[in-house]
Order: structure tokens, then C-alpha cells, then sequence
């Protein structure tokens, strides 16, 4: 047995209260653009990379990096800090191939499964997290998607397919003690509010005839905000709200003050949780946050900032008794609790520099990048336009999605992947091995801010 939900806890099988917190494994078998450095989505880039590589040599530098991305050094850190849980999040594309829906890709559990049991072996959960859906779930980089359309919402084979392939990750982990639970739908975007309601009652009900021990973490409509989409409280069940806050952002402004007009400081930071996750409090479901915490910037006045607001939303959570995973554990320096060096930084710092220049990722865009050249198009717009109110947050960020984060974010693709042409499988390697413990910057105030909380209660 592991982990069930007894009212507004999680409790083991002895029938202790367990809090998970912890961190979100992101860039590893779901990588995305701010977290390793590439522009567009992660299947374009590794399109473009095996096109320059060819397909054995792409294989040889993915797979390397998975296995240094995550190892028993990095389970040791996690324990030592204090953390029980690790959200991990994977892309649809390692169990299943778009050219042959439908069948189970076996060999593609092979790094999961290593994790789940290094993790294991230090006492920490897994939350296991499918990130990318096929179709797209939502409509940015983070599903995979190329375009801003969610078609998974759009198209039953899709959703189909999903099905199965949770009825064959819960059949797998059905007697692991320390997977905590399935995050089936990660931030699920369904523009209409109609599909992923019936959507979620006929995945519950396959994934429990398959696996009824195993708590479901289920995030709301709307990238995990919106709970009204739910007609009823399932057993065995968290509800999981996604909780970051304005200032935290790279376009946020100062804490306290102001962010787009809005002022933010603690008490604004509490409001906010407390509607964010008014639904599991209304029903009596444990409170979960299944992703938050700030960008770091590198200025120090500014990023102590950032430490408080994370300071601050770990005392609110630490108030309510809620459960929560910081996004994110390891990337090329702007959230992660270590952040890679050597190597690969040494060859793709200068790209990735132009990325930021040119805002072409959205985690990392202050919103002001290319603005000269944007300004034109979004007046154009709110002039012919008043009344465009695109789902999910409007125009403005509409038009940037668009421009920035998908058309310059695509044309930079041969850039980035010119940069591995010529290497050899020995530098290719070195380049993966840039994202092993050994080789990583440590950001040092993070993980003694996280200690320190860990250690309190």
C-alpha cells in the first residue's frame, strides 16, 4: 500500500498524516525551451537536432542527458534537504509514437522507472506527471505544442489514446510503494469549459479499474485555476492548484509593489492562494500546490526579492497545512535550485543570451523584449480590435505568443542546432554530462531557504 487521502490529508498506510513537499522535476523526460536552453517546443527541437546529428547520434546525446539530467547524486541532495516528494513530468512522446498510436512503448520507462526507485530508495515519492498530451492539452511550449491550439480538446482520438496509455502507467505502477499518485492532466486548457469535465469522469473511472490504490492528483481547467469544470468530488482524490505569483514572473515588478498595475505583497499572495484553492476547501479535499516559485533574475536586490515571495508562500502554505512541489529542480540558471555549467553553457551561453535578448521563450520574457517592433502590431490591434479577448489571458499575450514565443522561437531553431554539428560523440557526451550534479552551480540562498523550511515542520 501506499498513500490515500482521509479527508483533508494524505495519510500513509499506517494511518499518519503525510505532507508532501517537495520539487517538480521539469526538463527531464518532459525538457522544456527555458529550462535547457533551446528555442520552440521540445519535439521541433529535437527534430532540428537529429536533422543535424542524425538520428543515432541525437539518441546517444538525449539519452546521456536523461541519465546525467537525474541520478542517485540528486535523490541524496533532495533527501538531505528534506524534500518526500518529486513531481516528475514526461511527455506522451517516450511511451507512445504518433505513427503507431495506441501501442505502448516499453522501452520508453526505462529512466522513469530508474528514478521512481532511486527516489524510492531515500524515502521520497513520486508524483508521476504526463505533461504533454498527445494533441496538446494547452496552448504553449510546455505541452509540446507547436501552434497556440489545444486540439486535444478538439479531437476524441486523442483523448482516446490517453486513456489507454494511463490504463498501461497505472497497470505498471499499481503496487509501488513509493509512486504517491497519477497527475494525469498537467494544466489542461480546454477553451470551451465542456470537454475536460466528462474528459476527467471517464479517466478516473479507467485508471480505477486498473489501479484502484493510487491517489489521483487532478489539476483544474484554465492551466490548474479553475475548478468549477469538476461535477464531483472523486475518491482518493487531490485537487491541485498551480500558485505562482505576479511579481515572481520575469516581467514582475518589485515585492511589495507594483506588477502590471497590480500591487503585490504577503496579504495579496494569501487572497490569492486562498481563492486559487477555494474548491478544495469548499469540498474537504487536501490542499496540494503542484507548481509555483519564482524567476531569478541574477541581480541580487532583485532576486532577494524573489526569496521573500518565496519565503512568503511557504509560510502561507506551511499555515494552511498544504502540500507543495517548487518548480523547478535543475535548469540553465533561471529557476532552478541548481542550474548547469561547463561545457554546454561555454558552447550555447551566447544563443541562449539572444534568446533572452529577443524574449523568445515566454518563462523568460519580461514582456518588453522586441518592444519597438511589437508596439506597432499590438496598437494595430487594440485599435481594429477592442473587443479581441482571446482565450486563455487576452491580446496582449496572444500577439506575443504568437510573434515571439512561436515564429522567432522557430526561426531560431537551425541556429541551435548548427551549434552541434561537427562535435564529436566524446563532445557530445561532455555536453550532456553539463547537466550532472557534479558539473551544476548550486544556488546556494535557494537551497538553504528550502532547508530551513523543510527542517522547521
Amino acid at each position: 500500500m501506499t498513500l490515500r487521502v482521509s479527508g483533508s490529508r494524505l495519510v500513509d498506510p499506517e494511518g499518519a498524516a503525510v505532507r508532501l513537499r517537495g520539487v517538480g522535476l521539469g526538463g527531464w523526460l518532459n525538457m522544456e525551451n527555458f529550462i535547457t536552453g533551446y528555442p520552440s517546443t521540445e519535439s521541433e527541437m529535437r527534430r532540428a537536432v537529429g536533422e543535424a546529428l542524425g538520428e543515432d547520434r541525437a539518441e546517444l546525446f538525449f539519452d546521456r542527458l536523461l541519465t546525467s539530467f537525474f541520478g542517485p547524486g540528486d535523490a541524496a541532495l533532495l533527501a538531505s534537504l528534506g524534500v518526500n516528494c518529486v513531481r516528475i513530468p514526461v511527455n506522451y512522446h517516450h511511451l507512445e509514437s504518433d505513427d503507431r498510436p495506441m501501442e505502448v512503448v516499453e522501452r520508453g520507462f526505462r529512466h522513469l522507472d530508474r528514478v521512481v526507485d532511486l527516489l524510492g530508495e531515500h524515502g521520497i515519492y513520486s508524483v508521476i506527471d504526463l505533461h504533454a498530451l498527445p494533441g496538446a492539452q494547452n496552448q504553449h511550449w510546455h505541452s509540446d505544442n507547436p501552434t497556440h491550439i489545444a486540439s486535444f480538446w478538439r479531437h476524441r482520438h486523442f483523448q482516446d489514446r490517453v486513456v489507454h496509455l494511463w490504463e498501461a502507467i497505472a497497470d505498471r505502477y499499481r503496487d509501488h510503494r513509493w509512486v504517491a499518485g497519477y497527475n494525469p492532466v498537467n494544466e489542461p486548457a480546454d477553451p470551451t469549459g465542456t470537454v475536460v469535465g466528462p474528459f476527467y469522469d471517464r479517466l478516473v473511472k479507467a485508471v480505477r479499474a486498473v489501479d484502484p490504490g493510487h491517489v489521483l492528483f487532478l489539476d483544474g481547467n484554465t492551466y490548474s485555476t479553475d475548478f468549477s469544470v469538476f461535477r464531483e468530488v472523486y475518491e482518493n482524490t487531490v485537487f491541485v492548484c498551480h500558485d505562482y505569483a505576479l511579481a515572481g514572473f520575469a516581467h514582475g515588478g518589485p515585492y511589495p509593489g507594483r506588477t502590471r498595475g497590480e500591487w503585490v505583497d504577503r496579504e495579496q499572495l494569501e487572497r490569492t492562494f486562498e481563492r486559487r484553492t477555494a474548491f478544495q476547501r469548499q469540498t474537504g479535499t487536501p490542499l496540494w500546490v503542484g507548481e509555483f516559485g519564482p524567476v531569478y533574475t541574477g541581480d541580487p536586490a532583485v532576486d532577494e526579492q524573489r526569496y521573500q515571495i518565496l519565503r512568503d508562500q511557504l509560510d502561507i502554505y506551511d499555515a494552511h497545512e498544504a502540500g507543495w512541489s517548487l518548480w523547478t529542480y535543475k535548469d540553465v540558471g533561471l529557476q532552478g535550485l541548481v542550474h548547469a555549467a561547463g561545457p554546454y553553457m561555454e558552447r550555447f551561453g551566447p544563443f541562449i543570451a539572444k534568446k533572452t535578448r529577443l524574449g523568445a521563450d515566454r518563462w523568460g520574457s519580461t514582456m518588453e523584449e522586441s518592444a519597438d517592433i511589437l508596439a506597432p502590431l499590438h496598437a494595430l490591434l487594440e485599435t481594429e480590435f477592442p473587443g479581441w479577448d482571446p482565450y486563455p489571458w487576452g491580446a496582449r499575450y496572444q500577439t506575443d505568443d504568437l510573434i515571439r514565443h512561436i515564429l522567432i522561437a522557430q526561426a531560431m531553431l537551425p541556429e541551435y542546432a548548427s551549434l552541434f554539428r561537427g562535435l564529436s560523440d566524446e563532445e557530445l557526451v561532455a555536453l550532456a554530462d553539463s547537466f550532472a550534479l557534479p558539473a551544476c552551480v548550486r544556488r546556494e540562498p535557494l537551497l538553504e531557504l528550502l532547508a530551513a523550511n523543510l527542517a522547521a515542520r
